[in-house]
Protein backbone atom coordinates (compact mmCIF):
# COMPACT_ATOMS: atom_id res chain seq x y z
CA UNK A 1 0.00 0.00 0.00
CA UNK A 2 2.66 2.43 1.05
CA UNK A 3 4.91 1.48 -2.42
CA UNK A 4 1.47 2.40 -4.48
CA UNK A 5 1.01 5.81 -2.13
CA UNK A 6 4.47 6.80 -3.42
CA UNK A 7 4.39 5.44 -6.52
CA UNK A 8 1.43 7.71 -7.37
CA UNK A 9 2.70 10.70 -5.19
CA UNK A 10 6.28 10.30 -7.67
CA UNK A 11 3.63 10.22 -10.70
CA UNK A 12 1.83 13.57 -9.77
CA UNK A 13 5.32 15.47 -8.60
CA UNK A 14 6.32 14.33 -12.40
CA UNK A 15 3.60 15.27 -14.20
CA UNK A 16 3.31 19.03 -12.19
CA UNK A 17 7.02 19.36 -13.24
CA UNK A 18 5.95 18.89 -16.71
CA UNK A 19 2.92 20.65 -16.90
CA UNK A 20 4.92 23.95 -15.59
CA UNK A 21 7.54 23.27 -17.76
CA UNK A 22 5.05 23.42 -20.61
CA UNK A 23 3.31 26.67 -19.32
CA UNK A 24 6.78 28.65 -19.56
CA UNK A 25 7.62 27.19 -23.00
CA UNK A 26 4.23 28.49 -24.37
CA UNK A 27 4.99 32.11 -22.52
CA UNK A 28 8.36 32.32 -24.45
CA UNK A 29 6.97 30.69 -27.55
CA UNK A 30 4.04 33.94 -27.50
CA UNK A 31 5.75 36.21 -26.40
CA UNK A 32 8.34 35.87 -29.30
CA UNK A 33 6.07 34.65 -32.14
CA UNK A 34 4.67 36.95 -34.75
CA UNK A 35 2.24 39.21 -33.54
CA UNK A 36 0.73 38.66 -37.48
CA UNK A 37 1.95 36.49 -40.19
CA UNK A 38 3.52 39.88 -41.62
CA UNK A 39 5.88 40.67 -38.39
CA UNK A 40 8.37 39.88 -35.70
CA UNK A 41 9.32 40.92 -32.60
CA UNK A 42 13.32 41.48 -31.26
CA UNK A 43 13.65 42.83 -27.66
CA UNK A 44 16.82 44.95 -27.07
CA UNK A 45 18.13 47.33 -24.24
CA UNK A 46 20.91 49.95 -25.04
CA UNK A 47 20.06 52.74 -22.42
CA UNK A 48 17.30 54.91 -21.95
CA UNK A 49 14.58 53.43 -23.56
CA UNK A 50 12.96 56.92 -24.74
CA UNK A 51 16.32 57.18 -26.80
CA UNK A 52 15.85 53.62 -28.03
CA UNK A 53 11.86 53.55 -29.26
CA UNK A 54 12.44 56.90 -31.03
CA UNK A 55 15.79 55.27 -32.61
CA UNK A 56 14.15 52.16 -33.73
CA UNK A 57 10.29 53.63 -34.77
CA UNK A 58 12.68 55.88 -37.25
CA UNK A 59 13.63 53.06 -39.01
CA UNK A 60 11.57 51.88 -42.48
CA UNK A 61 10.05 48.40 -41.81
CA UNK A 62 9.51 48.87 -38.34
CA UNK A 63 5.75 49.26 -37.23
CA UNK A 64 6.05 50.29 -33.58
CA UNK A 65 8.23 50.11 -30.57
CA UNK A 66 7.17 50.11 -27.05
CA UNK A 67 9.45 50.67 -23.64
CA UNK A 68 9.47 47.91 -21.14
CA UNK A 69 11.25 46.08 -18.95
CA UNK A 70 13.02 42.74 -19.39
CA UNK A 71 15.56 40.49 -17.65
CA UNK A 72 14.85 40.18 -14.29
CA UNK A 73 13.66 38.66 -11.32
CA UNK A 74 9.99 40.08 -10.09
CA UNK A 75 6.75 40.31 -11.83
CA UNK A 76 5.40 43.33 -13.07
CA UNK A 77 8.11 45.99 -12.11
CA UNK A 78 7.63 49.56 -11.44
CA UNK A 79 9.65 51.83 -13.04
CA UNK A 80 10.75 53.25 -9.33
CA UNK A 81 12.05 49.62 -8.33
CA UNK A 82 14.06 48.99 -11.77
CA UNK A 83 15.46 52.47 -11.52
CA UNK A 84 17.01 51.56 -7.97
CA UNK A 85 19.31 48.56 -10.46
CA UNK A 86 17.90 45.72 -7.47
CA UNK A 87 15.59 44.33 -9.69
CA UNK A 88 17.74 42.88 -12.44
CA UNK A 89 15.95 44.30 -15.19
CA UNK A 90 17.02 46.67 -18.24
CA UNK A 91 15.01 49.16 -19.47
CA UNK A 92 14.09 47.04 -23.00
CA UNK A 93 12.65 47.95 -26.25
CA UNK A 94 10.14 45.57 -27.88
CA UNK A 95 10.12 46.12 -31.75
CA UNK A 96 7.90 44.94 -33.71
CA UNK A 97 9.06 45.07 -37.29
CA UNK A 98 8.44 43.36 -41.22
CA UNK A 99 11.32 40.93 -41.61
CA UNK A 100 10.47 41.58 -45.48
CA UNK A 101 11.80 45.27 -45.09
CA UNK A 102 14.40 45.03 -42.13
CA UNK A 103 15.38 41.70 -41.17
CA UNK A 104 17.11 41.09 -37.84
CA UNK A 105 20.73 41.31 -39.24
CA UNK A 106 19.06 45.77 -40.09
CA UNK A 107 18.14 45.47 -36.44
CA UNK A 108 21.44 44.37 -34.83
CA UNK A 109 23.51 47.24 -37.08
CA UNK A 110 21.01 49.90 -35.85
CA UNK A 111 21.37 48.32 -32.32
CA UNK A 112 24.73 48.81 -32.28
CA UNK A 113 25.33 51.75 -34.33
CA UNK A 114 22.83 53.65 -31.71
CA UNK A 115 24.55 53.31 -28.72
CA UNK A 116 27.86 52.75 -27.26
CA UNK A 117 28.86 48.68 -26.10
CA UNK A 118 32.26 49.01 -24.58
CA UNK A 119 30.63 51.15 -21.65
CA UNK A 120 29.55 48.71 -18.62
CA UNK A 121 26.07 49.44 -17.20
CA UNK A 122 26.32 52.47 -18.75
CA UNK A 123 25.00 54.93 -21.85
CA UNK A 124 25.87 58.57 -21.73
CA UNK A 125 24.65 60.29 -18.14
CA UNK A 126 22.72 57.28 -17.00
CA UNK A 127 24.29 54.42 -15.12
CA UNK A 128 23.47 51.14 -13.36
CA UNK A 129 22.29 47.83 -14.65
CA UNK A 130 19.19 48.63 -15.74
CA UNK A 131 20.56 50.71 -18.85
CA UNK A 132 23.32 47.74 -19.52
CA UNK A 133 23.51 46.65 -23.51
CA UNK A 134 21.67 43.73 -24.14
CA UNK A 135 20.26 41.42 -26.52
CA UNK A 136 17.30 39.09 -25.41
CA UNK A 137 17.30 36.55 -28.18
CA UNK A 138 14.25 34.77 -29.22
CA UNK A 139 15.67 31.72 -31.27
CA UNK A 140 18.94 30.06 -31.20
CA UNK A 141 19.08 31.84 -34.72
CA UNK A 142 19.01 34.78 -33.00
CA UNK A 143 21.81 34.00 -30.61
CA UNK A 144 24.29 33.10 -32.94
CA UNK A 145 23.33 36.03 -35.19
CA UNK A 146 23.93 38.51 -32.05
CA UNK A 147 27.13 36.59 -30.95
CA UNK A 148 28.38 36.68 -34.86
CA UNK A 149 27.95 40.36 -35.19
CA UNK A 150 29.73 40.80 -31.81
CA UNK A 151 32.71 38.85 -33.13
CA UNK A 152 32.37 40.70 -36.26
CA UNK A 153 32.85 43.81 -34.87
CA UNK A 154 35.39 43.10 -32.52
CA UNK A 155 37.18 41.30 -35.58
CA UNK A 156 36.96 44.90 -37.20
CA UNK A 157 38.34 46.57 -33.91
CA UNK A 158 35.03 49.04 -34.09
CA UNK A 159 35.39 48.63 -30.14
CA UNK A 160 38.24 47.42 -28.39
CA UNK A 161 35.77 45.74 -26.29
CA UNK A 162 32.05 45.01 -26.08
CA UNK A 163 30.15 44.46 -22.62
CA UNK A 164 26.86 43.28 -24.87
CA UNK A 165 25.01 40.98 -23.14
CA UNK A 166 23.12 38.15 -25.21
CA UNK A 167 20.37 36.24 -23.14
CA UNK A 168 17.14 34.56 -23.90
CA UNK A 169 14.29 36.11 -23.49
CA UNK A 170 11.95 35.39 -20.82
CA UNK A 171 9.17 38.02 -20.45
CA UNK A 172 8.47 41.64 -21.24
CA UNK A 173 6.85 44.29 -19.04
CA UNK A 174 5.26 47.22 -20.69
CA UNK A 175 6.56 50.28 -19.28
CA UNK A 176 3.86 52.96 -17.51
CA UNK A 177 2.15 54.74 -20.13
CA UNK A 178 3.98 57.87 -19.55
CA UNK A 179 7.26 55.95 -20.85
CA UNK A 180 5.80 55.55 -24.22
CA UNK A 181 6.73 57.59 -27.13
CA UNK A 182 7.79 59.89 -24.55
CA UNK A 183 10.13 61.51 -27.37
CA UNK A 184 7.63 62.57 -29.49
CA UNK A 185 5.07 63.36 -26.32
CA UNK A 186 7.73 66.01 -25.01
CA UNK A 187 9.93 67.48 -27.42
CA UNK A 188 11.05 70.42 -24.77
CA UNK A 189 11.95 68.07 -22.41
CA UNK A 190 15.53 68.74 -20.89
CA UNK A 191 16.94 64.98 -21.02
CA UNK A 192 15.21 64.68 -24.33
CA UNK A 193 16.92 68.12 -25.36
CA UNK A 194 20.35 67.98 -24.16
CA UNK A 195 20.49 63.65 -24.77
CA UNK A 196 18.22 61.75 -26.71
CA UNK A 197 18.49 64.70 -29.78
CA UNK A 198 22.33 64.33 -29.63
CA UNK A 199 21.84 60.10 -29.55
CA UNK A 200 19.96 60.55 -32.08
CA UNK A 201 21.93 63.07 -34.28
CA UNK A 202 24.88 60.28 -33.99
CA UNK A 203 23.20 57.68 -34.75
CA UNK A 204 21.59 58.77 -38.01
CA UNK A 205 25.27 60.01 -39.13
CA UNK A 206 26.94 56.60 -38.03
CA UNK A 207 24.16 55.00 -40.51
CA UNK A 208 24.80 57.11 -43.07
CA UNK A 209 28.62 56.20 -42.99
CA UNK A 210 28.76 52.93 -41.85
Amino acid sequence: MQNKLNFRMFHQIMANKFLTLLFIGLIHTFACQKPSNKYATAYFGSGCFWCVETIFESVKGVAYAESGYSGGQIKNPTYEQICTGNTGHAETVKVVYNPLVVSYDDLLRIFFNSHDPSTLNQQGPDKGTQYRSVIFYCSEEEKEKSKAYIQKLLTAKKFKSITTECALFEKFYKAEDYHQNFEKMNPSNSYIVNVSHPRFKAFKKKQANN
